[in-house]
């Protein structure tokens, strides 16, 4: 799991049948000095599944591979990254 920051919204005109009534957000992930810096810097975004209501500007836990659609193993979705959690509050340990 990696942690990002929301960055936007992803329209679409057609998207898989599976995929209708979910939104998709554009993360942009973060390491560890972003966090510390509170960094805004946008590199490698990528597209992720969004089943939370995660808004724009939050930071969420993005799950990618097989384990993004571990959620939906009934009804299978066509996905790659899912936001798998929504962060509130995160402190850094500095041990």
């Amino acid at each position: 799991m990696r942690i990002g920051k929301v960055i936007g919204n992803v329209t679409l005109q057609r998207s898989h049948d599976s995929l209708k009534g979910y939104s998709l957000l554009l993360v942009s992930p973060l390491k560890l000095e972003d966090i510390k810096n509170h960094s805004n810097q946008v590199e490698d975004a990528f597209v992720a599944l969004d089943y939370l209501g995660a808004g724009n500007q939050q930071l969420v836990g993005v799950s990618e591979g097989a384990e993004a659609a571990m959620p939906f193993k009934k009804n299978l979705k066509p996905i790659d990254a899912s936001i798998s959690l929504i962060i509130d509050q995160l402190e850094i340990s500095e041990d």
